[in-house]
């Protein structure tokens, strides 16, 4: 829980009220209902403690991923196994892309680490270049933080540069976290979770909460072959962390790959929608492989649409980013339709 600290994140739709929330970037077309009703079915064990080892959930998730079970630790969401991960690594320097999710820099910062900037400029459209390599033969960091696709800029790393990371940091000992929360609503579903064996420095972190849209029940997981990180991670841990209504969901959301098929064609023809109405409205716009778009406004736009009940994430508090830039989850036709009107009727006042 927070305490007399600003909430750095999207989604805080609990202090007014809001009818339309584009500040957080879950799968629109989700949760599905056998999903919901796994986790209300549960109510029944509700006196009793969770499954510690989340048996049951391990084993669909290695279904899903086509991995080992003993490649797989679960947890309360994303978040809490970055900390736990940080905790249990102790990387002394960290190198991360600049802009990128803030929760990487947050556990670093708090365990001692000194976290140095990748800066994706906005000239290269925020992607990542080859001149990481350079940085990572000379600096040789403990570990080297990527979300892909990025976070809030929706670009996935090129498989060939990723590729020559993985090498490179393999032959430097260099420990590589790979976020791939997104990696399932991606127009290219690149994971690299068949690249664990080959690496053994290689974590990949994934979660229920984007792509089935799961937000409120806090489901994560990562993978690794590294038992004894894994270990570490899970004495940190503390027991019972993944409630018995999210291991219930989860169990039934992983095996609904053909519900992540469906929304990524949707997202796909719901994103170009959505982009090409902000670009008719004068706005730049960065290109998206996922479900959500970084563009660029005027300062105090989210302000705006807030007051007529609509957030958007302010992303001046992503390192490498300002004031004025915006990101917007892709969300259904009829609510991207009231999202550009109202834009339209904001930038026409201030024009």
């Amino acid at each position: 829980m927070l305490y007399e600290e600003d909430y750095p994140h999207g989604g805080d739709r609990y202090s007014r009220p809001i009818r339309l929330d584009f500040s957080v970037n879950t799968n629109p077309y989700g949760p599905l209902p056998e999903v919901v009703e796994a986790a209300l079915s549960s109510r029944g064990e509700l006196d009793h403690y969770p499954d510690p080892y989340c048996r049951e959930l391990v084993r669909a998730i290695a279904r899903k991923e086509q991995l080992p079970e003993e490649y797989i630790l679960c947890g309360n969401g994303a978040a809490e196994l970055i900390d736990l991960y940080v905790r249990a690594l102790r990387p002394r320097t960290a190198l991360e892309a600049a802009p990128t999710f803030s929760e990487y820099r947050r556990s670093l910062t708090a365990a001692g680490c000194e976290v140095r900037d990748v800066v994706l400029t906005r000239e290269s459209g925020f992607v990542w270049e080859e001149s990481v390599l350079d940085r990572l033969d000379k600096e040789q960091p403990d570990l080297l933080v990527l979300c892909n696709p990025n976070n809030p800029t929706g670009r996935l790393i090129s498989p060939s540069l990723l590729d020559r990371i993985l090498s490179l940091c393999d032959e430097r000992g260099i420990a590589v976290l790979i976020d791939e929360c997104f990696i399932d609503l991606a127009d290219r579903r690149e994971s690299r979770t068949s690249d664990l064996p080959r690496y053994s420095g290689l974590m990949i972190l994934n979660a229920f909460t984007k792509s089935y849209s799961l937000a409120g029940l806090r489901l994560g997981y990562c993978m690794t072959t590294d038992s004894c990180l894994l270990t570490r991670m899970s004495r940190l841990s503390q027991p019972w962390n993944v409630s018995v209504p999210a291991q219930r969901a989860g169990v039934v959301a992983a095996g609904r790959s053909y519900f992540l098929i469906k929304s990524r064609a949707k997202i796909r023809e719901q994103r170009a929608a959505l982009s090409a109405g902000l670009k008719d409205l004068g706005l730049e716009v960065l290109p998206s492989e996922v479900n959500f778009l970084l563009f660029r406004g005027p300062v105090g736009l989210d302000k705006e649409l807030e007051r007529r009940g609509i957030l958007i994430r302010n992303c001046a508090n992503y390192h490498g980013l300002s004031d004025g830039w915006y990101r917007i989850a892709v969300r259904p036709e009829e609510e991207n339709k009231v999202l550009l009107n109202t834009l339209s009727a904001i930038l026409k006042c201030h024009g």
